[in-house]
């Protein structure tokens, strides 16, 4: 962009340990914040399907893909009433995670949302990885402009179909309006990374309390989901003694939604609210206390610090890399 080589991960942003950060401060004494996401998705019937739970004979992918195709729709027509079901009895507006063509092919769905205070936050136009646009940029602004037309508030928040980025991903993204990404599941914190465009911030998003990959991929029994996430809420809980944490939750409908497996989600809400100092937030509330922290504490946090702490390496180095 602009006739420089585009920046790699490292040149966004500085190694920083945990441990040599001062702590950040929740208010009202709350000591953890858990981040709930629901993904919902646009499977275009034309294409390959972003995921697949029944192989066709021989294995060999083919078009149309009915089967994986009504599967996904299941989530649409069942799962996600589920979902819905549970944020409301728990008085929870999580943030969504949203292909904007749901608005338009599932606009029952996509209202619902709307009209539960649900965070719309950027998911792409349709499901498929972003390496495969052959305009990103256009697909970005696109994307932001529906959800904008629906809600009537542009979402300030992204995340990738499957996080996927490109080098120049976060630099379209900044163009677009957009204030935090979940892409970079690198740290506990949020942290700020450097674009052309102006700083992003990064939302600790989750690949491990994440369904897709412990379903899917790793093909674990239903209630692995509610082990895990206790497992992982326990030590959170025991460090947030000494500076808060963030647990993110990202779950799909045609996953999560299932009825062996609604219970199991359930179970997790019941589990972390029996224990004090716990808040539900969505992206846009994380960003906005994370924005009020680095404010009161000026240059020493990351937000104010950003052009120092995340500044461009050499230009060299980024082409040698890509050159690689």
């Amino acid at each position: 962009m602009s006739g420089s080589p585009p920046m790699i991960p490292r040149e966004r942003c500085e190694y920083s340990a945990i441990v040599d950060r001062p702590p950040l401060k929740l208010p009202g004494g709350a000591r953890m914040v858990v981040w709930s996401i629901v993904n919902l998705e646009v499977w275009d019937i034309s294409k390959p399907m972003a995921r697949q739970v029944l192989p066709a004979p021989t294995g060999v992918p083919l078009l149309p893909d009915v089967p994986n195709w009504s599967w996904h729709e299941y989530g649409m027509r069942v799962g996600v009433w589920r979902f819905f079901d549970l944020y409301k009895r728990l008085a929870i507006a999580p943030t969504l995670s949203i292909n904007a063509r749901v608005c338009e092919d599932y606009p029952r769905v996509a209202q619902q949302a709307r009209d539960a205070g649900w965070e719309f936050m950027g998911h792409a136009y349709e499901q498929g990885p972003i390496h495969k646009e052959t305009d990103q940029k256009a697909m970005i602004q696109r994307s932001m402009q529906v959800i904008e037309k629906f809600t009537g508030k542009r979402p300030v928040g992204w995340l990738g179909p499957g996080l996927t980025q490109t080098f120049d991903t976060p630099e379209f993204l900044a163009e677009a309006g957009v204030k935090y990404i979940g892409d970079w599941v690198y740290d506990d914190e949020p942290t700020v990374i450097r674009t052309a465009s102006g700083p992003l911030v990064t939302l600790p998003y989750t690949v491990e309390l994440n369904d897709i990959p412990m379903m899917l991929v790793q093909h674990h029994e239903s209630d692995h989901l509610l082990k895990r996430t206790i497992d992982s809420f326990d030590r959170l809980y025991a460090e947030s003694k000494d500076r808060p944490k963030i647990m993110s939750i990202a779950i799909h409908p045609y996953i999560s939604g299932q009825p062996f497996r609604i219970k199991y989600l359930e179970a997790i809400y019941d589990y972390v609210n029996k224990h004090q100092g716990v808040v539900h937030w969505n992206g846009e509330q994380i960003l906005d206390w994370f924005e009020g922290q680095a404010g009161k504490a000026g240059s020493s946090h990351e937000r104010n610090g950003a052009a120092k702490n995340c500044r461009h390496q050499s230009a060299d180095r980024g082409r040698r890399i890509l050159e690689e």
